[in-house]
């Protein structure tokens, strides 16, 4: 049994006062789950301003701090987004990103889940930073190596900017991958066993299946695009399933995980 929770922290809007309460209001919710989550994972925009703008090295202060009060037995996993990188990432905001977040894509394993943390902006536009496309390119077939030799429970991605929102056939939108590059990276990723891509960037819950992938696209802490409430998803990983909820901050901070998440929990 495994459980992670995953956010989405994009900051839109001038209200960032607003979007450090409610990233606040997440850590103490996640904080306070039992059992543990294994992992929390921010999949991506972690601040709102651009490369280059006003306010970045100060939301970047303050968003560091609300973080440093995660619990130091749960895991911090960080995924980059367009807000981080800039819609087209150069060498230097890649490199930015990693001195100060970390690494913009590596694997980790859960238990028997080998999961996979993806710069997702080498595939919206890397033509400022082709030799770096070309590498993750690389050590992604090498990871899905891995995977397709089934050596893994399940396997899993996270990125920022979601394959599709509801259909591999939809439309190219912002807020989508295009049709070729996408339908590339799902078959890749289908034919190697992985079963579910979590992703952020739509602001508004989504999602749909391709062959036996779940995408999974989550809505966000704070700015809201659609209806959604600003909540987190719970994973919930059995050796036979991945089961996830979305939970508005505040269900999530004074119930907690509902009885049937927590039955399969106990499930051996």
């Amino acid at each position: 049994m495994k459980a992670w929770s995953t956010g989405n922290c994009d900051s839109g809007g001038d209200e960032w006062g607003q979007e450090i309460r409610l990233t606040e209001q997440a850590v103490q919710a996640v904080n306070k789950l039992k059992p543990r989550p294994r992992f929390f994972v921010l999949c991506g925009d972690l601040i709102h301003a651009m490369p280059g703008t006003p306010w970045r090295k100060e939301q970047t202060a303050d968003l560091q701090q609300v973080l440093a009060r995660l619990d130091s037995d749960i895991p911090l996993v960080l995924v980059s987004g367009n807000h981080d990188l800039g819609n087209a990432p150069t060498p230097e905001t890649v490199a930015e990103f990693q001195r100060t977040w970390g690494d913009d894509y590596f694997s980790f394993w859960v238990g028997g889940v080998l999961c996979l943390v993806l710069n997702s902006q080498f595939w919206y536009d890397a033509s400022r930073c082709p030799a770096l496309k070309q590498a993750q390119d690389q050590w992604l077939d090498q990871q899905l190596s891995v995977a397709g030799q089934r050596e893994c429970q399940h396997a899993v991605v996270f990125q920022h900017i979601p394959l599709f929102l509801q259909s591999i056939d939809e439309d190219d939108d912002y807020f989508n991958l295009t049709k070729s590059v996408r339908r590339e990276v799902a078959d890749k990723l289908v034919r190697a066993g992985v079963t579910a891509v979590f992703s952020g960037h739509y602001h508004r819950n989504a999602g749909g299946t391709y062959q036996n992938l779940d995408m999974v696209v989550s809505s966000a802490i704070g700015c809201q695009l659609g209806q959604d409430t600003h909540g987190l998803r719970v994973v919930v990983v059995t050796a036979e399933k991945i089961v996830h909820r979305y939970y508005s901050l505040d269900e999530l901070s004074e119930k907690g995980i509902e009885d049937d998440l927590m039955g399969l929990m106990k499930e051996k």
